[in-house]
């Protein structure tokens, strides 16, 4: 299973709009990855959020797609204090973003990655972790090593 890496992670989030933080998290996966167009990045996110948000409720947005060219399944996690307008399910800011990029062609461990992700977060123990975490290693334990609650 992927993993999250400290580079991709965004302690707090200088966006306050939907489109800003999709790019701002665009950004943090282009730093890691130059090869990967940020501009590419930015509009695959825009056009899955047209087809609903990815804001899943409870404070929480997973913004993904599949990206052409992408060889690896990449994360990227981002924190907002503010929250963000997110249009989510429950109207509700959102907190706690993590973004998944995969590859166009691949489908079983994106799908798989989405499902433990979205687990994840949805277990109010770790979110609230989440968003107490003062560093980044903090993050990286909670996220790679925390136990993923069963539905």
């Amino acid at each position: 299973m992927v993993q999250l890496e400290e580079q991709c992670i965004i302690l707090e989030l200088e966006s306050t709009g939907k489109e800003a933080v999709l790019r701002e998290l665009a950004g943090a996966v282009h730093d890691k990855c130059p090869s990967i167009d940020l501009d590419t990045i930015t509009r695959i996110l825009a056009e899955r959020e047209q087809l609903g948000s990815t804001g899943v409720g409870n404070g929480v947005a997973i913004p993904h797609g599949k990206l052409p060219g992408l060889e690896e399944l990449l994360l990227c996690f981002g924190r907002s204090s503010r929250g963000i307008s997110f249009d989510a399910v429950d109207n509700r800011p959102v907190h706690l973003l993590v973004m998944i990029l995969a590859p166009s062609d691949m489908a079983e461990e994106y799908l798989q990655t989405l499902a433990r992700v979205s687990r994840l977060l949805k277990d109010a123990t770790v979110g609230n972790r989440l968003l107490q975490a003062a560093d980044t290693e903090t993050i990286l334990e909670l996220f790679n090593r925390s136990p993923v609650p069963t539905p």
